[in-house]
């Protein structure tokens, strides 16, 4: 199959890589100067991955009209923030109908959109799938068995995607809840800031998997307010992302949430926000904005956001856990 890639980020490169060993034919697109120029120069993109070689049937274009050319599937891999301006992009060159798989993280920060209602209100087609799990990307590159939930507008389009996308060490798992597998892969990022604070404070994992296991109860009653299915907490996107992602430092929200909870030093917390991408540091921005246009009221949510934004000492975390109700 021909299958383009829409960004080349860390997590798209994973996903490229397990489409290569099906033996596809995988174009991405980058906006990135540099990397394009780094692909033209060398045939790799050791920038993102330096262990990784890219096989021949991965190329990379700075040119989206080139990257759209007859592709049977798209996979949207960009941070979310950029989904809405990528699509527009692709509006001019988008074959109508083509299958869309989304793998950027579940709402869009300016409109407070899931990611699947901003593809489908800019691109002609009503087949849509987005994928969520706990899987890093360097472990999806090295092969580690891994699995992914998959939702979609349609049978025939998930059917598609997992046809392309599963291997021997890549399991994915159909979910009937497209709505709830996005909100979990939002979520989940904010969750594991907050579980680095923790760590930063010096709490043990036990105070970690409380704070887990509390978020859960939060996460199933916001999937359940915006329509979708509760029971999604206990799928790949849900509970299985958010161990992983909460518990790790290979996590760069984990990594941000530590940073607060350990230096409590709002240089030290700038300076990591402007070298890393933390998706959960938008996330929660976005999903704030989300629960008081709704009138929804997440108390843990909103402390993280004011513990984020210096507002509430990061220790007050811990108190709000043994006094939740």
């Amino acid at each position: 199959m021909k299958i383009s890639l829409i960004g080349t980020g860390v997590f798209g490169l994973a996903i490229a890589s397990c489409l290569a060993k099906n033996n596809h034919e995988i174009t991405m697109w980058s906006e990135d100067d540099t990397k394009v120029q780094e692909y033209n120069k060398t045939g790799n993109l050791k920038s993102i991955i330096e262990t990784y070689d890219l096989p021949n049937n991965i190329k990379i274009t700075g040119s989206i009209q080139e990257a759209l050319k007859d592709p049977d599937i798209i996979f949207i891999t960009c941070s979310s923030k950029y989904v809405s301006s990528v699509a527009k992009s692709m509006l001019p060159f988008y074959k109508k109908g083509t299958p869309i798989c989304i793998a950027s993280k579940g709402i869009e920060e300016k409109s407070g959109q899931l990611l699947s209602n901003i593809i489908k209100n800019i691109l002609p087609t009503k087949n849509i799938a987005v994928i969520s799990g706990p899987t890093f990307a360097i472990d999806v590159i090295n092969n580690e068995p891994v699995a992914l939930a998959i939702a979609g507008t349609n049978n025939k389009t998930v059917k598609v995607i997992i046809n392309a996308l599963s291997g021997p060490a890549l399991k994915l798992r159909k979910s009937s809840d497209i709505i709830g597998i996005q909100i979990c892969g939002s979520v989940k990022n904010i969750i594991a800031i907050a579980s680095g604070i923790l760590s930063g404070l010096g709490y043990s994992e036990s105070t970690q998997a409380f704070l887990i296991n509390e978020s859960l109860h939060d996460i199933k009653h916001l999937i359940r307010l915006l329509k979708g299915k509760g029971r999604t907490v206990l799928s790949f996107a849900g509970v299985g992302d958010l161990l992983m992602t909460s518990m790790s430092k290979k996590s760069r929200n984990y990594s941000f949430g530590y940073i607060i909870g350990s230096t409590k030093d709002p240089k030290e917390v700038n300076k990591y926000l402007e070298k890393n991408t933390v998706e959960g540091y938008y996330a929660l921005k976005t999903v704030i904005n989300l629960l008081n246009e709704k009138n929804i009221d997440i108390p843990l949510i909103y402390l993280i956001n004011d513990i984020v934004d210096g507002k509430k000492d990061a220790h007050f975390l811990a108190d709000f856990l043994i006094n939740k109700k």
